[in-house]
């Protein structure tokens, strides 16, 4: 589970650093960027891809 939320969590700080970016308009408040990134799709692709990456990791360290 540590790695399962870990995954999540770079996902949604990656996700809030391109909030940021030049091209996503400056002035932009951090309440904005965490409202635009806190959707539930967000929050499906996070979970597939946490559980597909600890799959992975998972194959590896059983592999190897």
């Amino acid at each position: 589970m540590i790695e399962i939320g870990f995954i999540i969590f770079l996902f949604y700080s990656n996700l809030l650093m391109g909030q940021f970016t030049r091209t996503n308009g400056e002035g932009k408040s951090l309440a904005v960027a965490v409202q635009d990134i806190f959707t539930a799709t967000n929050f499906v692709i996070a979970v597939i891809c946490a559980l597909l990456g600890y799959l992975v990791i998972e194959y590896l360290r059983k592999r190897f």
